[in-house]
């Protein structure tokens, strides 16, 4: 570079910038500065979940930043910052001649007037074209703005490392207070940031951030701001920084969410949120999310780190998003499994094969065999459907309350045959399954693949007594004037019956029960709930959903890589998560019990034909059924005492009772 040729051209600069400032042209007139806003997201309760923004920034008056700060960065940045016009001709000339002996740019000549006029109004590019705009900018910025008013957009612009734009958050976030409370020691600290962020942070090179303040109060010395006896007692001073290990984001998958809502549903959807102070009220309550974090990462803490997973919560009867949770790390995986995963979810789907067989005529009493059975398909294989386990039959009838109890894939397959897959698909998709179904026969051992989010939808459809609620979660949306831009409300629709919805309930509640497949979740949950298990071929995906009168959650747990299993089944890694997190969420709530239709009886029943049972019966439930379709007679097989034996599995004459719609258990 022609350095004599540089110096020439600043002084061009500059009576060409005066000229040009002072004849005051109008196409050159100021704009008005115009920073960007953080946005706020709040939970259900008014609390901040996250601020989003460009720029990590809050701004505050020149008033409420201490004389010592704003004369710290005066000395250190401008001295003569209230003596010149916007430009510093003496100091500009005397930096071209440092940086001409020494045949490099060693020093800058800008002024804080030229340093807020670029980082409000220009671009990065270093060119003549841009240096002369800034000239001409920053003293017409003296003619419109005071001197306080110049310091004040300056301090609450400049970029002080680790994402901290401002005054206000460079304070928080370096000593956990605010700006109002600063102190000469904390001032010079930060006074000599802006200069080389990174390379100054007191994070990353304290020495270096040490030698950088006394810098700066030996500028204030010069200045004349502070005395000698003052600069060394505040070198000597001993500073306590924030912990530099920040907490870990808060609900980040569902920020995402609602990132993406807003980019999806309106055009300039991103400068709404990083740039024009958006405040948006969401569903999320933040006790609930902190409680689906911790039982989530309690759970799998010590497991394979590429083992992965979601919980989501709905509060039923309006549909709410009460926590979610996408993954083990967002800042590793933006993947939110709650919403975009789609995964077989095993037997957590048979709830909806039990929902559409109750509605059309079976009971709870309503007996299948569990056998050896196959089905041709139109492939001309045979489909020959076994359970879980060593023993692939139980050989015996089983009643519908207990085959969903311990979850009989036999009982399941051969109900859906005679209810049809497609009547199956057309109740799930009515009670808020949204993605695609095939209807096999194996439909009823959860073979379609579904998200987190709308199989939790759907059984909330189950807890609202039969009402669905579609999910959402935000609320209200209003700009920084206070406008309102959006506002929604739940959308309800009942899908279902309320009695067919409690006998379905009452049916997923036995799995609790001893002998259910989540028998060691009861003593978590201590309270009413139903729910279901979910295991999918081979383990390779473990599921859990349930409810309580209040709320529904479903957590799944596998590998984003297809070909790795879980290995464990859903009621022994999914099951805890669950139990846990509703215990927690719902730990200030007093247990509610499910509200029972007023047409809805309950009986004993023995369970190998569904009928009444007597007092020889071997093996007794209590079974709710819809008044009217509840057993009349007595079970033949055990009336008399020498029957109080479970029925031979090679006496096949009982299986009359099998596959008969309910009317026929009252056949005497």
């Amino acid at each position: 570079m022609n350095f004599k040729k540089y110096i020439w051209s600043l002084v061009v600069l500059i009576i060409i910038s005066l000229s040009i400032a002072l004849a005051g042209y109008s196409f050159l007139a100021l704009p008005t500065p115009n920073l960007p806003e953080a946005s706020k997201v709040y939970d259900t309760n008014n609390k901040v979940i996250a601020t989003l923004y460009k720029e990590n920034r809050v701004e505050i008056p020149v008033e409420r930043i201490p004389q010592v700060t704003q004369n710290a960065f005066i000395a250190v940045e401008d001295s003569r910052f209230y003596k010149h016009f916007g430009l510093d001709p003496i100091r500009i000339i005397g930096a071209a001649w440092h940086n001409l002996r020494s045949r490099k740019i060693v020093e800058g000549g800008s002024t804080i007037t030229q340093q807020t006029v670029k980082n409000l109004y220009l671009s990065g590019e270093k060119t003549f074209g841009r240096k002369f705009r800034e000239l001409v900018l920053a003293i017409q910025i003296e003619h419109k703005y005071s001197k306080k008013k110049i310091l004040e957009l300056y301090l609450n612009q400049i970029y002080f490392g680790h994402g901290a734009y401002g005054i206000e958050i460079a304070t928080q976030t370096y000593f956990d207070k605010h700006a109002s409370d600063l102190g000469l020691a904390e001032s010079a600290m930060l006074a000599g940031l802006p200069k080389a962020p990174n390379n100054y942070s007191p994070f990353q090179n304290w020495e270096k951030a040490r030698n950088r303040q006394k810098i700066v109060l030996e500028r204030m010395v010069d200045v004349g701001f502070i005395s000698r006896e003052e600069a060394d007692a505040a070198f000597r001073e001993k500073l306590i920084l924030k912990s530099s290990t920040a907490k870990s984001e808060t609900a980040p998958y569902f920020i995402n969410e609602v990132i993406r809502y807003l980019t999806d549903k309106y055009e300039n959807g991103a400068n709404m949120i990083y740039a024009e102070g958006i405040s948006v009220y969401t569903s999320l309550d933040l006790n609930m999310q902190y409680a689906a974090e911790n039982s989530f990462n309690n759970m799998l803490e010590n497991m394979d780190t590429d083992l992965e997973g979601a919980l989501v919560a709905i509060e039923p009867n309006t549909g709410y998003i009460r926590a979610m949770v996408g993954g083990r790390d967002f800042s590793l995986s933006k993947f939110n499994r709650a919403t975009q995963a789609k995964r077989q979810p095993g037997s957590a789907f048979k709830p909806f094969l039990y929902t559409a067989a109750i509605d059309r005529g079976y009971t709870q009493g309503s007996t299948l065999t569990c056998e050896y059975v196959e089905f041709p398909q139109d492939n001309g294989k045979l489909y020959t459907p076994t359970d879980y386990g060593t023993i692939p039959y139980h050989n015996r009838a089983l009643t519908l309350k207990e085959a969903l109890k311990i979850s009989d894939n036999v009982i399941a397959v051969k109900l859906v045959n005679q209810v049809t897959p497609l009547v199956m698909a057309e109740y799930a998709n009515r009670m808020g399954i949204e993605s695609n179904l095939r209807p096999y026969l194996s439909l009823a051992l959860g073979t379609s693949e579904v998200t987190p989010l709308e199989i939790t939808g759907a059984y909330s459809t189950l807890a609202s007594g039969g009402i669905k609620s579609k999910p959402f979660f935000i609320l209200k949306i209003i700009d920084k004037d206070g406008h309102l831009i959006e506002e929604n409300a739940p959308i309800t629709e009942r899908v279902i019956s309320d009695t067919t919805a409690y006998l379905v309930t009452d049916m997923l509640s036995a799995v609790f029960d001893s002998g259910g497949t989540a028998a060691s979740l009861a003593g978590i949950i201590s309270r009413p709930a139903a729910g279901k298990t979910g295991t999918t071929q081979n383990y390779r995906d473990a599921w859990f959903v349930g409810y309580t009168p209040r709320l529904a959650a479903g957590v799944y747990i596998g590998y984003d890589n297809p070909e790795k299993n879980v290995g464990i089944p859903g009621g022994k890694i999914a099951g805890p998560i669950w139990a846990n997190f509703m215990s927690d969420a719902l730990k200030d709530i007093p247990p509610e019990k499910f509200i029972v239709p007023p047409d809805i009886v309950t009986v004993n029943i023995c369970t190998d034909t569904g009928l009444l049972a007597t007092s020889h019966s071997p093996d007794i439930i209590t079974a709710c059924f819809l008044k009217g379709t509840e057993p009349q007679k007595p079970c033949p097989l055990h009336f008399f005492s020498d029957s109080k034996k479970r029925r031979d599995p090679r006496n096949t004459w009982p299986r009359f009772f099998d596959n008969w719609p309910r009317f026929f258990n009252n056949w005497p």
